[in-house]
This record gives C-alpha cells, structure tokens and sequence, in this order.
C-alpha cells in the first residue's frame, strides 16, 4: 500500500471514530449538562445512569478505532519523512490518551456509581454531586477530542 494512502486513510478513519465521541462530548456539554442541571436528583441518577450504561458499552468501539488509527498514521508519517502529517498526526493519539487518562481515571468510576444505582433503582445522596464532577472534566474532554479531530484535519490536507 501507499504510504501517502495509509496516512490519509488512518487520518480519515481516526476523524470518523474520534468524531462520534467527540460530537458524543460536545452534546453533553453543550445540551446535556444545562439541561440535566433543571431536573430533580433523582431524574439525573436514573438518565445518566443509562446513558452511561449504554454509552459505556458502545462507545469504545469508535474511540479505540480512532486512537489505533491516529497512532498509526502518526508511525506511517514519520517513518515517510512527512514532517507537517507526522507532527499534526503525532498530536492526535496524544491528545486522545490524555482523554482517555481523563476518562479512566475520573470519568468512568462516577459512570459506573450512576449506572448502577439507576439500575438498581437506589437513590444516592450524592447523586447531584457526582454529575457535577463530572460536568468539570467535559470541556477538557471535549477539547481534546477536539484537538485530535482537528489534527486529522490537516493530517488531511497536508
């Protein structure tokens, strides 16, 4: 294969994949938390907790795609010697492991308190408490997926 063709279609592949959760992100800052913020406590357990549930489970998919693809294009533009695509490549997966660092670490331990206490119909006392840390990490989130889409971006034009 083409190395030029490689990192365009790593590039395009990790715009794809990244971009399902990057949009997934944006949403959630954008609509979901002010939205979230006029609804009782127990309404936002019971509808972060399955929006959690379903999201933990399917989202992986695009996002390992992205970050698989990123780094990819990244090894492939820099053993090509193509220095712009190399370094705006290179910037993609890091971006996306420190997402996924943020997510790991903070995010998904509070995803999986809601999920569960949705589940199991429990009403939790801090419930509020916990979407609103996890409120704080998605314009950092949304950022970097951001940034790793937009890197793609002239990965593709270069």
């Amino acid at each position: 294969m083409d190395v030029d063709l490689l990192i365009h279609a790593a590039a395009l592949v990790t715009v794809l994949g990244t971009g399902v959760v990057y949009g997934t992100d944006v949403f959630c800052a954008m609509v979901m938390r002010p939205a979230l913020a006029q609804v009782d406590d127990d309404a936002l357990v019971a509808v972060m907790g399955y929006v959690h549930r379903y999201g933990d489970r399917r989202m992986p998919v695009p996002g390992v795609l992205g970050i698989v693809a990123a780094a990819v294009g990244a090894v492939a533009a820099a053993t090509s010697a193509h220095w712009v695509q190399a370094a705006a490549a290179g910037t993609a997966p890091a971006a996306l492991l420190m997402w996924l660092l943020l997510y790991t670490r903070l995010s998904a331990p509070i995803n999986r308190q809601l999920t569960a206490a949705a589940e199991t119909g429990e009403m939790l006392a801090n419930g509020r408490a916990l979407q609103v840390k996890w409120d704080s990490l998605i314009a950092a989130r949304a950022a970097l997926q951001g940034i790793a889409v937009a890197a793609s971006c002239v990965v593709l034009l270069a």
